[in-house]
């Protein structure tokens, strides 16, 4: 093998014994087509690497694919490297683990020689490697950026002997295993942490504080046994109701500006919009029928899953909010409902907008179905006394769930660290313990 000389400050801190080549002297490019179209349909992604298509489906009936036939479709066999090109530069590209076949506009690469294909998906998948692919891919914007082969072609990488190749890649699988496993673990744990915030609210909201008082039949299924002296009612007799229509664009966002964008892929992740909410628009979105203020609880009335049809949002700031699509927002009116109660108590009876839901891939209800919820409404005192009882006996909770998200954060940053290093022949990271 012909050492070629490359200076690039991440290839300096390869061992020197190890070798420097092109991509295109430890690749070649394939283009074998399906004659059938029958073979397992693959696709990739910078989130999970090449995969099996129908393992992505939400419904065994849905269609595989959109297009006519899969005729013409390009082969990949196990170990082949797939590069959507439209992508590459964002990390979506890998080593396939399947044979199968893949869109004729993506690239299908085959290992030379004596090299671990795994090793070179590692690599690929790095911050240095993926700051390369950008540099070479053509187009003006992100979203129109290409990595064609020829380009692809001429970025250097390490080539390692093939022994210490092997070495890495037993290394990061075992440290990702680890890794995997410390998700797994916290995940569980950040679950069980909303069960029981879930089960305090529930409490609060149904039975208040007083553990002596008398109940009676609500009448209700989601509510059961209230205390008697608690009123029912619909909540259309309690707030307003605003259905958001506004689509903002991602380059529409801005750092700051007028308005609040309640956009519906940004508040479904949040449970309240505060001054840390940092998208906003300017006066041509305006819309006097979609505005939002302080106290005004957002509900997400479209979701791809059941269990986040329903979330709803406390808008916690003094500013006007916009509110985007997919959503929905009651605006408390009565003087005998509290905000913040009316908010916790939308926690729990949201849940009775899932039995509405229609679609298959998407799940949504309309503002018809919101106005036939029923909740309970104690005084007014006790309600204040409801919403202090809730925060106090939730902060911990809260607190353990952004601890245990932050370690998963953490832990994800030390897997790309431990990758970039390892591919780069460094082994200095400590062992993680699952």
């Amino acid at each position: 093998m012909v050492q070629e000389t490359y200076k690039t400050t991440w290839l300096a801190n390869a061992p020197e014994h190890w070798n420097t080549l092109r991509i295109k002297n430890i690749f070649a490019e394939i283009d074998d087509r399906s004659e059938t179209g029958k073979e397992e349909l693959l696709s990739v992604s910078h989130y999970t690497g090449v995969t099996k298509k129908k393992d992505s489906l939400a419904n065994e009936d849905d269609f595989i694919s959109n297009a006519k036939t899969l005729v013409g479709y390009k082969k990949v066999a196990e170990n082949d490297l797939v590069s959507n090109i439209m992508l590459a530069w964002n990390g979506s590209l890998g080593i396939s683990k399947y044979n199968g076949i893949t869109s004729p506009a993506y690239c299908v690469y085959r290992i030379k020689g004596d090299n671990n294909p795994d090793y070179y998906g590692y690599l690929f998948s790095t911050a240095f490697m993926k700051a390369e692919f950008r540099k070479k891919s053509y187009g003006i914007i992100d979203s129109r950026l290409r990595l064609y082969s020829d380009k692809f072609f001429s970025i250097p990488a390490p080539v390692p002997p093939k022994t210490e190749q092997d070495q890495i890649v037993a290394y990061i699988k075992e440290q990702s295993k680890k890794i995997k496993h410390f998700i797994k673990k916290k995940q569980t744990f950040i679950a069980l942490l909303k069960e029981q915030r879930q089960a305090v609210l529930n409490k609060a909201v149904t039975k208040g504080v007083n553990p002596n008082v008398k109940l009676k039949d609500s009448g209700i299924d989601w509510l059961g046994d209230i205390p008697e002296h608690w009123k029912v009612t619909k909540i259309n007799g309690l707030c307003n109701f605003v259905r958001g229509n506004s689509s903002f664009k991602k380059d529409e966002l801005l750092n700051k500006g007028k308005y609040v964008a309640l956009q519906y892929g940004k508040t479904y992740k949040v449970d309240e919009v505060d001054e840390n909410f940092q998208f906003y628009v300017n006066e041509e979105f305006y819309k006097s029928t979609q505005t939002i203020k302080f106290g005004d609880i957002i509900v997400v009335s479209t979701s791809e899953t059941i269990e986040d049809l329903g979330h709803s949002v406390f808008y916690n700031r003094n500013d006007i909010g916009l509110l985007g699509g997919e959503q929905m927002a009651l605006k408390p009116y009565a003087e005998n409902i509290d905000s913040k109660f009316l908010y916790y108590s939308s926690k729990v009876f949201t849940k009775s907008l899932q039995k509405f839901a229609t679609g298959v891939k998407v799940f949504r209800f309309n503002i018809n179905h919101l106005k036939t919820i029923y909740t309970s409404v104690p005084p007014k005192e006790e309600q204040a006394q409801i919403v202090l009882h809730i925060k106090t006996e939730t902060a911990k909770i809260d607190q353990a769930i952004t601890q245990a998200q932050k370690e998963i954060e953490l832990i994800k940053e030390y897997k790309e660290a431990m990758i970039a290093e390892a591919v780069l022949g460094k082994f200095n990271h400590k062992i993680v313990k699952s």
